[in-house]
């Protein structure tokens, strides 16, 4: 730990540099790093695992949006920059989609706002539904117990994304391969960096074979795109590779959703007796489960800016906590409970600003479709195994169970 003091007269000291580990927390346990930096201030330093230097850490609600929102806060900034860093991978390369600032971010995400849009989303909402019913068919049939996670929580949004990518049904395994390993610092950054590449070959491909396609998958989106030189085909495999791995995400979101409410036989009751809430349940859900690991990208301040009544300067790098912000008590009273009531809820487990979420709609009908499928299907289900035995994934970016062994 650092301690820096400030002349008389000059700003404020800077606040410590404090190392935060990437722990492996089990159920929905709040990090217990985050929650003493939440308690020092406003704004502190950091250091993560991989990577070099410091970093601030922004974690009050307000903050969080200005800094996610405001341009004097670049993604692309951090290009060739040594930050540090969560992941020993996801090293930002010059025209990294989820490193661009507006407007190259804004004309590349408008290619598939068609199939990200609500319209769009409602689109494989009659395909998902059916996808779904035939895994709970099968859930059912093999009778308990039975592993939520394998039998429905992780094949049904992989069906999902590879429906709305225009990823043939035969691929599906290889795309859920690859992702596994992109999510997860556990094999080390090779085998990581490997998987993104061969994930983005697949997608030049695919996309170089739609380029006069007016299909409404994205990758046909894509395809056209590129076909009226209004994105690149680098640009597009990098968005494709993004919305792909994202849509994964909904796996280890769901396990975490399960999990909690199969440990809350009350919560379950309530939302089987009472299936108008169900939506606003959801919110809640998304706000209060701590769906990652640590903090996600990085940004550089290129100006000097006050936040939170610290001084960062030029040049500085920063991280925002959404985990925090979804718990700030000025904007959720009492954060640590699980209203299903709370209104307003504007939470921002899917971002803010311009690198808000953009499968964030998918994710929320994949949710809604998941729990009416499960609690009014399967009316008696529980926990097979006490919570405590519960195992949740090592060294994933995304938290979530392994597996969820459950009977009914």
């Amino acid at each position: 730990m650092i301690d820096e003091t400030a002349a008389p007269g000059a700003l404020p000291a800077l606040p410590p540099i404090r190392h935060w580990p990437a722990l492996d927390l089990n159920g929905t346990d709040f990090d217990p790093v985050l929650a003493e930096l939440m308690a020092e201030g406003p704004v502190t330093r950091v250091q993560l695992p991989n990577g070099d230097g410091w970093a601030w850490l922004v974690t009050r609600y307000d903050d969080v949006r200005t800094v996610t929102n405001d341009p004097r806060f670049s993604r692309e900034a951090v290009v060739a920059r040594p930050v540090t860093r969560l992941a020993p991978h996801f090293i930002p390369a010059p025209g990294a989609v989820g490193f661009l600032d507006p407007p190259d971010h804004t004309r590349l995400r408008r290619s598939v706002a068609a199939a990200l849009t609500a319209k769009g989303v409602e689109r494989v909402r009659a395909r998902a539904r059916g996808m779904l019913d035939e895994l709970v068919d099968d859930l059912l049939d093999g009778g308990p117990p039975a592993d939520l996670t394998a039998a429905v929580l992780s094949p049904f949004p992989i069906a999902v994304i590879c429906e709305l990518m225009g990823v043939p049904a035969g691929d599906r395994h290889s795309m859920h391969n690859w992702t596994q390993l992109i999510l997860s610092a556990a094999h080390g950054k090779e085998i990581s960096e490997t998987a993104k590449r061969e994930m983005a070959a697949y997608f030049s491909d695919l996309i170089g074979l739609r380029e006069n396609s007016t299909g409404e998958d994205v990758t046909s989106l894509l395809g056209a795109a590129v076909g009226r030189g209004e994105v690149t085909l680098d640009e597009a495999v990098g968005l494709a590779v993004l919305l792909q791995i994202g849509g994964e995400a909904v796996t280890n979101n769901s396990g975490q959703m399960f999990y909690l409410l199969l440990t809350r036989p009350a919560l379950v009751a309530r939302l089987r007796a009472e299936p108008e809430i169900r939506r606003p349940a959801i919110d809640e859900l998304l706000r209060y489960i701590p769906h990652r690991n640590a903090v996600g990208l990085c940004r550089i301040a290129v100006q000097d800016v006050d936040i939170g009544g610290v001084r960062i300067r030029a040049g500085d790098p920063v991280y925002v906590s959404y985990l925090a912000a979804n718990r700030d008590p000025e904007v959720f009273p009492e954060p640590e409970t699980l209203d299903f009531s709370r209104s307003p809820n504007p939470h921002v487990a899917f971002g803010f600003g311009p690198h808000y979420c953009p499968g964030g709609m998918l994710a929320r009908l994949e949710e809604e479709l998941l729990m009416d499928a499960l609690l009014d299907r399967v009316p008696g289900l529980r926990l097979a195994v006490p919570a405590d035995q519960v195992a949740f994934r090592k060294g994933a970016l995304i938290r979530g169970p392994e597996a969820l062994p459950v009977t009914w």
